[in-house]
């Protein structure tokens, strides 16, 4: 797999992208311990090599998690660590939980998730933290209590921000507009909707309602169902969101054999390989992503330095993360891989994956 070297490494809070509840995220941070569990860090620490790596995706043979877990694997190797990569098969809250059981029980140094749910996983996440290995959460974030750093493709707040402001520019600023997004307890998902909200609460989207979020439960099928829902419950909606790679592939699909293609924009975020032919032939004008592979990269990378004792995931840590530089540790152990990229018909050529 080639990467144009221009793009950059990074996120969206989402982050789908795919994505994946009872606490919210407030609620979370404060019932949870602090970030390394007081433990001191050794910036000079050498990376240990034979470190044990698993990933563990929201759910396996999705195509974007593939390509971050083939780059987290490449990560392990250059330090010649071992990787293995386990899931289920659907995004379901409770489904990654015997994933974790297994994974401790083998004593694995590191796991790195991508949770279904934020707060389903962390009683899993905290017997396998209390049994010694590190957890790294990515792409979509678990409850602070249960990992020790989160690797976040964007800021939340960018994301969600953009999201809208690539669709308006493609409606005028005015219409009726939905939102396809994953699972109902996606926490990456959900808080780029609500960054997405406010967003256009602002005085030049006073012309744009979002009249719907639907979820198709990052399956193909049910994202293309819902998508042609959408368009039969609201017949002069104007634009579409899917802040997931799954959803914006099925609802480009969907259009691009329709009447509403190239009345309806769609956008969000998709990997240029799944979206060139509907980028060309003129079901989407632009859409954005960051690098998965990347964002696996660096997730490997912080497994590494937590399990050598470089970080402990507190504010202000350093870490060196291979191709991608010196990497800071945010506050509650939130690592910012970058600004995503928007595709076009103008570059979406430059890029394979």
């Amino acid at each position: 797999m080639s990467l144009l070297p221009k793009l950059t490494a990074l996120a969206v809070a989402s982050v789908l992208l795919t994505a994946c509840g009872g606490t919210t995220k407030d609620d979370a941070k404060t019932e949870a311990p602090a970030a390394g569990g007081g433990a001191s860090a050794n910036p000079n620490a050498p990376l240990k090599s034979g470190l044990k790596i698993a990933f563990l995706p929201k759910q396996i043979n999705n195509p974007y998690f593939t390509i971050a877990n083939k780059g987290g694997a490449d990560a392990v190797k250059a330090f010649k660590g071992e990787s293995k990569e386990v899931g289920p098969s659907d995004a379901s809250a409770s489904s990654q939980v015997s994933y974790i059981n297994t994974l401790t029980q083998q004593k694995q140094d590191v796991i790195v998730i991508s949770a279904n749910d934020s707060n389903a996983v962390v009683p899993a996440l905290k017997n396998a933290r209390n049994a010694g290995i590190k957890v790294v959460t990515y792409d979509s974030d678990a409850a602070v209590a249960g990992r020790d750093v989160f690797i976040n493709q964007a800021s939340a707040e960018d994301i969600g921000r953009t999201e809208v402001q690539l669709l308006a520019k493609q409606i005028g600023n005015k219409g009726k507009i939905a939102v396809l997004s994953a699972t109902p307890n996606a926490t990456n998902q959900n808080t780029w909707i609500e960054f997405m909200k406010d967003e256009l609460k602002k005085p030049e989207y006073k012309d744009m309602e979002l009249v719907k979020v639907a979820y198709g439960n990052d399956d193909d099928q049910k994202s293309f169902t819902e998508t042609q829902g959408l368009l039969k419950s609201y017949p002069d909606l104007k634009g579409i969101i899917s802040p997931t790679t799954v959803g914006i592939a099925a609802a480009a699909r969907y259009l691009s054999g329709s009447p509403h293609k190239g009345k309806v924009a769609l956008t969000g975020l998709g990997t240029p390989n799944q979206m060139r032919k509907f980028v060309k032939d003129g079901t989407v004008k632009e859409f954005e992503l960051w690098n998965p592979a990347d964002l696996g990269y660096l997730a490997a990378y912080a497994g590494g330095a937590l399990a050598s004792g470089q970080i402990t995931g507190k504010e202000g840590e350093t870490f060196e993360a291979g191709k991608l530089g010196k990497k800071t540790v945010g506050k509650d152990g939130v690592v910012i891989l970058g600004p995503p990229t928007v595709f076009n018909t103008g570059n979406i050529d430059q890029f394979d994956f």
